[in-house]
């Protein structure tokens, strides 16, 4: 058993150094734009460290640590940590991903001013993201939710004078907050029924039956839509690729987006079989109409953005369908093969000074080591045999075909729609290498000598990944996910992981789309369905017409009625108050200060006729003393 006073410790450490690297880049200002880049780095690599010692300390063993942070009412608020095998997982796989991401950084912003600045809001994003990682109830959790979500906005935003980078940061911000705050009601709801939102003692205080647990479910899994991109907050997310290309292999491909994978896994045993047919559902129809905007898409960034919210819904589709295993195999094959896609097409705008995929061509000969790194992971997109996206698809696959031949019926057709999504991926993913790297170069404006490989900083991130989304990377025997070192961690559906028939079909869908999309023909015009693909279904238009017009209407409504009444009757009350006031003063002038100064006068009177008799006169005082008498004889007689 380690000793918790250590792990706690080691936690603390690695939770903390992104914090402190980011806020002293912040402080430092420019002056950092040197060593930024190298520090960041150096205390990233710290932190793997730590997070491999972690996973030695702790083993197998599921260790949950609990500090009290405040107490309100007689309960206390505690900080708590929760290390298993899940926490393992993550912990190593976004230390990695970011390091890599910062040392291509370091080339990629080079010549940026505001470098110091960059560092500083990437090491906030990757402590929030840690916090999210090692968080052990769902109040914490948020807190570092909601950090995610602000560090994303600086990042997005980075390049702030540029006016679509700021609307798109403002689009992420307000989108993901629509789903935190679903995600908050949920919280919410589960102290309501249980009294506590401790991962550890939930599962024996919450009952996953019932409208209210499935409403519950469904209110905890928004956390997901809005972060993960889920149908209908998913339009964010390729807009998001406005921000530099480091912070989209980040942020957006494997590490911010991965977080509403990980909230489903953490809070799976919650959902009730209501919210998992709510949450596969969702998934389906995100992975197709993703899949399908990828299809026509011309800018190199969007096409893999497009494709990022696909493979999520993928993953949600295998969380609802209870193959948790599954999903999170793909997440972490995801984050290896999209962050060196990601990289690659970074160092593919570097060299051609564009993101128009149709000015590029005939680059495999001028950027071949960038075209390797791309084709190896771009083949582990497609699901193609003898590389990592094929291992975990057939996981995906083999969990939902397997429920679906528990559930029978109408419930098969989620795998199907599964396997057409997978080969509208291959299809994309052929026709995107065909246009970038194959063919003749188009681009006039960059004349194909300026086009160049990138440094060692660029291309080095790329080949890691390229060989970490390699089939045997994972398993010795690359075309069974049952024999991968990930199923003896999760242990995956079905008996070894996989079936060989499904194998097989997913193998003929991905030749398939690799066929089609190689071959298959630029319109010479604009159709209903490519401007179905180029526009992402309309739906940002659906949602301008639905929602952001019909808000605009009723703000307008509101300020009018608030300049028409609202202003009108403060101005009549004002007006009233000043008659009032007028009203007052003249009856406290007439009445209040009448009666005083009357009483006043009175008093002055009778002194006058007091200091009359009182004058010092002893003749005086005899008559008045003799008069006195007399008038009391008088009395008494």
């Amino acid at each position: 058993m380690p000793d918790d006073n250590t792990v706690r410790n080691v936690l603390w450490l690695i939770l903390l150094l992104p914090f402190v690297s980011g806020s002293l880049w912040l402080l430092a200002g420019r002056r950092a734009n040197g060593p930024a880049g190298w520090a960041a780095s150096g205390l990233t690599l710290v932190g793997l460290g730590f997070s491999v010692w972690v996973i030695l300390l702790a083993g197998p063993e599921t260790i949950t640590l609990r500090t009290d942070w405040l107490a309100l009412s007689g309960r206390s608020v505690p900080i708590t940590f929760r290390v298993d095998t899940l926490t393992l997982l993550m912990l190593p796989l976004v230390h990695f991903i970011a390091l890599l991401v910062q040392l291509f950084s370091i080339s990629y912003l080079h010549d940026d001013r505001d470098r110091y600045r960059y560092f500083g809001f990437l090491g906030l994003f990757i402590g929030s993201m840690l916090g999210i990682v090692l968080a052990g109830n769902l109040l914490v959790m948020y807190v570092f939710w909601e950090l995610v979500g602000l560090s994303s906005y600086l990042l997005i935003g980075f390049w702030y004078r540029k006016p679509e980078a700021a609307v798109a940061a403002k689009k992420a911000f307000i989108m993901n907050r629509i789903g935190d705050a679903g995600f908050l009601l949920g919280i919410f709801l589960l102290i309501f029924q249980s009294g506590t939102t401790e991962l550890s003692e939930l599962p024996a205080l919450f009952l996953p039956e019932g409208p209210l647990a499935t409403l519950t479910g469904f209110f905890l899994f928004c956390g997901c839509i809005g972060k993960s991109a889920q149908f209908p907050l998913s339009t964010w997310l390729p807009d998001a690729m406005e921000g530099p290309t480091p912070v989209s292999a980040l942020i957006h491909a494997a590490t911010m987006v991965a977080a509403g994978i990980f909230l489903l896994a953490r809070i799976h045993f919650l959902l009730s079989p209501g919210a998992l047919m709510i949450i596969t559902g969702i998934g389906t129809i995100t992975m197709l109409m993703a899949a399908y905007a990828a299809l026509y898409q011309n800018d190199i960034k969007k096409v893999l953005a497009y494709s990022t919210v696909s493979q999520l819904g993928l993953m949600v589709v295998g969380m609802g369908t209870g193959n948790v295993p599954g999903a999170l195999f793909h997440l972490t094959t995801h984050a290896f093969f999209k962050a060196g896609l990601f990289l690659a097409s970074g160092v593919v705008i570097h060299g051609t000074n564009t993101q128009d995929m149709r000015l590029m061509g005939g680059l495999r000969k001028r950027m071949p080591v960038t075209f390797i790194g791309y084709a190896v992971c771009a083949a582990a997109l497609a699901g193609v045999p003898l590389f990592s996206g094929f291992l975990s698809k057939e996981a995906v696959l083999t969990g939902a075909f397997d429920w679906a031949g528990r559930s029978g019926g109408p419930a098969f057709l989620i795998p199907v729609l599964a396997l057409l999504s997978s080969g509208l991926t291959a299809c994309y993913m052929a026709r995107q290498t065909r246009m970038v790297f194959y063919g003749e170069y188009r681009n006039t404006a960059h004349p194909a000598d300026h086009v160049h490989e990138g440094d060692f900083l660029l291309t080095g991130p790329v080949i890691v990944l390229a060989a970490l989304s390699l089939g045997f990377t994972f398993s010795w025997n690359p075309f069974s996910a049952g024999h991968s070192w990930f199923a003896n961690l999760f242990p995956l559906s079905g008996e070894t992981g996989g079936h060989l028939w499904i194998a097989l079909l997913s193998v003929a869908v991905v030749a398939g789309g690799v066929g089609l999309g190689w071959r298959m023909p630029e319109p010479a015009a604009s159709t209903v369905w490519t401007r179905l693909s180029e526009q992402n279904w309309h739906l940002d238009e659906w949602y301008r017409r639905l929602i952001v017009r019909p808000f605009v209407r009723f703000a307008r409504q509101c300020y009018r009625f608030d300049q028409l009444l609202i202003d009108r009757l403060v101005e009549w009350i004002g007006v009233g108050t000043v008659v009032l006031a007028h009203m007052v003063a003249w009856l406290d002038r007439t009445f209040v200060d009448g009666l005083v100064n009357g009483a006043a006068w009175l008093a002055r009177r009778l002194g006058g006729l007091t200091r009359q008799v009182q004058n010092g006169r002893v003749q005086s005082y005899i008559v008045s003393a003799v008069v006195g008498l007399l008038l009391i004889l008088w009395l008494l007689i």
